[in-house]
């Protein structure tokens, strides 16, 4: 494996030319060395093993890189299990003690365009991705059947900011027409499914001027603003508690989600980006060839997912029918082959994985056409930022 990169202020340069300010105005190069010199610089040993602490989700398409079945070429990995509210503070407002981290695309990107945040960029991993039409809910007595009902009515959300509600926004407006000033946002005190997210971060929390948007009641979750009719619906990555307990006046907006999430990615080629995975950047200024390490070791350990679905599921599995929704969803989606990128294209050029017809794509395409969508909601991020520019040693495509 190379071991040569860019050093980290050529990167940094790299990504900044496109970028401006929150307020409109060009991103001060000052922003690009006040970050430098924070936090520990992780060097090799020299004996080839390098301590390295990593942070995400435990899911099936990371579970091998977590239990060690797939190593960190070159590293000794220790792996952290946290929730996603903790990741975003750990790294943005924290300690920065993890060189390698799962974060919300949303709150980095805020951090990114409105606190001069340079301390970490992303690597082409996207270790969750998440259709959101599941995650409107709706009292049933409240006389909304479609998405153009919600005009007009108070909606919840525990952290108006995060990746999920602005993929949420974004769909309503560019699909139904449903823009944010059209309702009255209402911000709950507390989040009925903290156990999982670990509580909003600081940046899941940015609310944005010209919008109508109330406080809840203090004590009260999003999950008892809707159950008590203190709101009409509720936008929200978790399933609430009222819903999980079968409270009748609470219901998804789309009751068949997964047909309407199905039609929407054959119309668009859309499979959403919520998180995406972030190293430190003294890190890489020590060790450059390590974005490439880690990145295929991602690859590695969703292939063995993938291959886990296809042989083992119909068996192994709680689900009667895992073996049908195995094949539809490839039949659909397609089938991810191997996304370790070839020697020609180490850098992350924008074609260097194949993003079309991938059910968990990586590489930089894997969000080349979607992941600009969840930036046009959220009037914190100026839309010249584009993704692909935050990329570590992000490279223009190569001929």
């Amino acid at each position: 494996m190379s071991k040569q990169g860019m050093s980290r202020r050529s990167a940094l340069h790299a990504i900044a030319w496109t970028s401006i300010g929150a307020a409109g105005g060009v991103i001060d190069p000052r922003l690009l060395e006040s970050q430098e010199g924070r936090g520990q610089a992780w060097e090799s040993t020299g004996e080839g093993t390098l301590p390295l602490e990593m942070a995400g989700y435990r899911y099936d398409r990371v579970q091998a890189l977590i239990d060690g079945r797939v190593a960190v070429e070159n590293a000794d990995v220790v792996f952290e299990v946290s929730s996603i509210g903790e990741m975003n503070t750990h790294i943005l407002s924290g300690p920065q003690t993890r060189a390698v981290t799962e974060i919300g695309l949303s709150p980095y990107m805020l951090a990114f365009a409105n606190e001069g945040f340079r301390d970490y960029s992303l690597i082409p991993v996207f270790p969750l991705r998440v259709f959101r039409h599941r995650s409107i809910f709706i009292r049933t007595d409240r006389g909304i059947e479609t998405p153009e009902d919600l005009r007009g009515k108070r909606v919840a959300t525990p952290g108006y900011s995060s990746t999920s509600l602005t993929w949420i926004r974004g769909i309503m407006q560019h699909e139904y027409g449903v823009s944010p000033d059209d309702v009255t946002w209402v911000i709950s005190s507390k989040d009925s499914s903290a156990d999982l997210s670990g509580g909003p971060s600081k940046q899941e929390n940015v609310l944005p001027t010209g919008l109508t948007i109330d406080t809840g009641p203090e004590g009260k979750d999003e999950s008892d603003l809707l159950a008590d009719g203190d709101v009409d619906a509720l936008f929200h990555a978790a399933e609430p508690r009222a819903y999980l307990e079968g409270d009748p006046q609470v219901a998804r907006l789309f009751a068949d989600y997964r047909s309407t999430e199905r039609a929407y990615y054959a119309e668009t080629g859309i499979f959403p980006i919520m998180h995406a995975v972030a190293m430190r950047n003294d890190v890489i200024d020590a060790n450059p060839w390590l974005p490439e390490a880690v990145f295929d070791a991602y690859s590695a350990a969703k292939q063995l997912a993938y291959e886990r679905l296809r042989k083992k599921a119909w068996f192994e599995d709680s689900v009667p029918w895992i073996g049908q929704e195995v094949e539809e969803t490839r039949s659909l989606m397609g089938d991810n082959g191997p996304t370790v990128l070839p020697p020609t294209v180490r850098r992350w050029t924008p074609c260097a994985v194949t993003y079309t017809n991938r059910t968990w794509p990586a590489g930089s395409c894997g969000w080349k056409r979607c992941s600009i969508r969840p930036l046009w909601n959220s009037k914190k991020i100026p839309r010249s930022i584009r993704l692909g520019d935050l990329l570590a040693h992000h490279a223009e495509p190569s001929e």
